[in-house]
């Protein structure tokens, strides 16, 4: 299997998505290498970043899954190394 590495960035302006944020997440868990959130309390947001490893199509898939959430909003960048080959 050909994985990538990616990150993906999520900024999160409706905390009523959150519940189902977390469900897509927990859903890819075999993929995600690590994640990390921080709240923005002055602007009520917050900012995710999520480490993966996976597919290219398992990881535009949940990315695109994340961004069609109301108040939601992602971006996925891929890391230049090249593809594992596995």
């Amino acid at each position: 299997m050909n994985t990538r590495v990616a990150l993906i960035g999520i900024v999160v302006e409706d905390t009523e998505s959150t519940a189902r944020l977390n469900e897509i997440l927990h859903t890819y868990g075999e993929y995600i290498i690590g994640r990390m959130g921080v709240p923005h309390r002055e602007r009520g947001i917050s900012i995710i970043s999520v480490a993966v490893d996976a597919p290219a199509d398992v990881i535009s898939a949940m990315s695109g899954k994340l961004g069609a959430l109301r108040g939601v909003t992602s971006k996925t960048i891929y890391s230049k190394v090249g593809d594992t080959g596995e």
